[in-house]
């Protein structure tokens, strides 16, 4: 189970970990242990909880206990162990800490119809049992912790997919379908709430779960002033003439899914539809399509999905991963992927322009291996010291790509000879990167408005001789904390756009490092600035590169110089633990009825606080050991700000009190009778727009002049004058 720690703490979280560090003092003060918590159920085939006060001389028990048939209570806790399907670890995780772990040692797969093997489900519910775990001092039982497992098996469906694809129109000539993620033909494709081939026992599957977005079919409907929205036996008669025709290539989200050039518009009426140019020929590469050998197979890389590692899974065009996959080796591997040959990887692959290229494969043999063997265990293995040569640690790809089409792949393979003393578990590598050039292909976060979810793009100078004044791309952070939380295995995790966050680490601080508090204030800041290396911040999301227009630069609040920072025994003052970044975004303008949000401001600030060691509640060491530690908070968070749309002049009096012509409050609204020749339309250059205007006003004007109106308002002055 993966640790997962909460980007915003709530003033709840703040007081359930205030009542978790007084009970876990308690428990030590009474000598006591406790199961926290004392019951659990269990879903999964792994469970964790931890084990509370005096844990010197534990031991720990399991064992499989049901409910009496009469009174429906659990038998009284037992330091008789059983043998069950569970294993039982544990892990110190401080004086008064143990973290207790059970891992369920099956296969949750469902069993075949004349399948042998035990180790499988015979039903789709697993596991339904009630497990105790007995923390024992000397036979004697101090605390107890019932875990319920309910657990079902994995349900994979027999076919797994099919080589029949639903055929997606290339973006650049025709717009998304109605159902872009219905990838398989005649095949219900899971979290894509829009395909029809989905039955409504398939849908209550994931239907909390949809693709978001124009990928998942909701794309927003066009505007009613389109002309393509318009029916004949609904339009008024001037429909023809003032509903707009924009071409469906101008669609605003086709900058995120398609990296190309852009469309410009044809010069022609305004009131004819355009045509559709022809579409590309079926063997271009576009944004997503999978890459295809000469022999029309699937390229393939081994790559992550549902959680697991799949060892022939398809790349797809301008798509960059980088995955692991985690490996327990107990003899040397055989087959592939850890055992490849350069016949195997050196293959051809099409182009996308109607020819092919090889993948040019580099070898690279590592000698440290701690990055990859992350840890062994204790099981006899079937050679003691067996030595596995040329084993394949990762495969690191680069597709250089111009226009629709690949131009070359270059592949770095890591090889390394890991040792089988005993059982090795051994992570290995895979990635995949697309060049434009040398230029790797980033992706947007808007187009143009940043949307909200996606990173907020930052960017440092290329100091590369032939990239000369142009930014390269990087990010703006905050901390990602995992496993146990410390500054030095923490992670980071980009700022998305919109997104309010908080999060950070825990920094261990002793005495000794209090009597030198500059070093320590040195090294906070070292942590902190690792958050935010970059000095340009887009304003859009799609910034370009190469002009410095659509960057600002990011403001760092210098700290106060002048602040005291006396240094007092066991405590030192100023330190810049929470970094603070403050990001202030504006309305520009708007598409299909969507808000275009650029960044104006991004601000960076630090927040100073004082660090003592507490000795309270009993514990004395860290205040007379100098090596002993304590935690210390390192925190991280951003706040978006929207700056107000300007509103213009205020209103006149015939405004407020003649509300007729207002087009906020009324269905009708009489100023966008001449919608194509004001500034709002923007279709056409303006000029055209007003000359077209012009013309259909004289048009009207004759109309009335040499129509029926003017001949009767004639016979009547001619009457009236005689």
């Amino acid at each position: 189970m993966a640790n997962v720690v909460d980007e915003s703490f709530s003033s709840s979280n703040s007081r359930q970990f205030v009542y978790f560090l007084l009970f876990i003092s308690l428990a030590d003060t009474q000598n006591i242990v406790v199961f926290q918590p004392s019951y659990l159920i269990a879903t999964g085939p792994t469970v964790t909880t931890l084990l509370l006060g005096n844990t010197s001389d534990i031991s720990l028990n399991l064992r499989t206990v049901s409910p009496s048939n009469t009174t429906g209570s659990i038998d009284s806790p037992s330091c008789e162990a059983e043998v069950t399907q569970w294993v039982l670890t544990k892990e110190q995780v401080g004086k008064t800490a143990v973290r207790v772990q059970l891992r369920l040692d099956k296969n949750l797969r469902l069993c075949g119809d004349n399948e042998t093997d035990t180790d499988c489900c015979s039903k789709p519910l697993c596991v339904l049992e009630i497990l105790q775990v007995s923390a024992c001092v000397g036979g004697t039982p101090q605390a107890s912790l019932l875990i319920q497992a309910e657990i079902y098996a994995l349900l994979v469906p027999a076919n797994t997919g099919s080589d029949n694809k639903t055929v997606i129109p290339n973006q650049v000539y025709q717009p998304l379908g109605p159902c872009p993620c219905d990838l398989t033909l005649r095949k219900c494709d899971v979290r894509c709430c829009c395909d029809k081939d989905c039955s409504t026992e398939d849908l209550k599957l994931f239907e909390s779960h949809c693709l978001p977005g124009p990928f998942g079919g909701q794309v927003s409907p066009a505007p009613d002033y389109q002309c393509s929205v318009q029916t004949a036996e609904n339009s008024p008669d001037w429909s023809p003439f003032l509903c707009v025709t924009s071409p469906p290539e101008n669609n605003p989200y086709l900058g995120l899914f398609y990296q190309g050039d852009a469309i410009m518009p044809k010069p022609g009426p305004s009131f004819q539809r355009p045509v559709l140019s022809a579409p590309a020929p079926a063997d271009v590469y576009s944004q997503g399509s999978p890459i295809l050998t000469l022999n029309d197979q699937y390229f393939t890389i081994p790559q992550r999905a549902l959680g697991h590692c799949v060892k022939n899974a398809p790349v797809a065009f301008l798509k960059d991963f980088e995955v692991k996959c985690v490996t327990l080796l107990e003899s040397c591997p055989a087959g592939s992927p850890l055992q490849t040959l350069l016949t195997d990887l050196g293959i051809q692959v099409k182009n996308g322009q109607g020819g092919d290229v090889t993948v040019d494969v580099t070898d690279e043999e590592a000698i440290d291996l701690s990055q990859f063997i992350s840890s062994t265990y204790a099981v006899a293995s079937s050679v003691e010291g067996q030595v596995c040569g040329n084993v394949t640690l990762a495969l690191d790809y680069k597709f250089y790509w111009k226009g629709n089409g690949i131009t070359s792949i270059k592949l770095t393979r890591t090889v390394g000879t890991v040792t089988l003393n005993d059982s090795v578990v051994l992570t290995t590598r895979y990635s995949a990167v697309f060049l434009n050039g040398e230029f790797m292909g980033e992706p947007n976060s808007g187009n143009p408005g940043y949307q909200v979810g996606r990173p907020v793009i930052a960017g440092i100078v290329d100091t590369r001789e032939n990239n000369t004044g142009s930014i390269q791309r990087t990010s703006v952070n905050l901390w990602k904390p995992v496993s146990d939380g410390l500054c030095s295995t923490a992670e980071k995790k980009p700022v998305l756009f919109g997104e309010n966050s908080t999060s950070g680490c825990l920094l261990p601080v002793s005495r000794q490092n209090l009597t030198q508090c500059n070093l320590l204030r040195e090294a906070v800041i070292s942590l902190q600035a690792d958050l935010i290396t970059a000095i340009f911040v887009a304003k859009s999301g799609n910034p370009d590169a190469l002009t410095m227009a659509d960057w600002l630069t990011i403001k760092f609040v210098t700290m106060n110089s002048s602040t005291t920072m006396e240094n007092i025994t066991s405590s030192c003052t100023a330190i810049p633990s929470h970094l603070h970044i403050h990001v202030w975004s504006v309305t520009t303008g708007m598409i299909d009825g969507k808000p275009q949000r650029d960044i104006h401001t991004l601000q960076v600030s630090y927040g100073l606080s004082s660090w003592a060691l507490e000795c309270g509640g009993g514990d004395v060491s860290p205040c007379l050991d100098p090596m002993e530690t304590q935690l210390f908070p390192i925190t991280s968070s951003v706040t978006f700000i929207d700056i107000p749309i300007n509103t213009g002049p205020p209103k006149t009096r015939f405004q407020i009190n003649f509300t007729e012509y207002d087009c906020n409050r009324n269905d009708v609204c009489w100023p966008e009778l001449a919608f194509p020749i004001t500034k709002y339309y923007t279709g056409e250059p303006y000029s055209q727009s007003l000359a077209k205007g012009l013309i259909l006003v004289f048009f009207f004007i004759a109309a009335s002049v040499l129509g029926n109106p003017w001949r009767q308002i004639r016979q009547v002055w001619n009457s009236a004058s005689l």
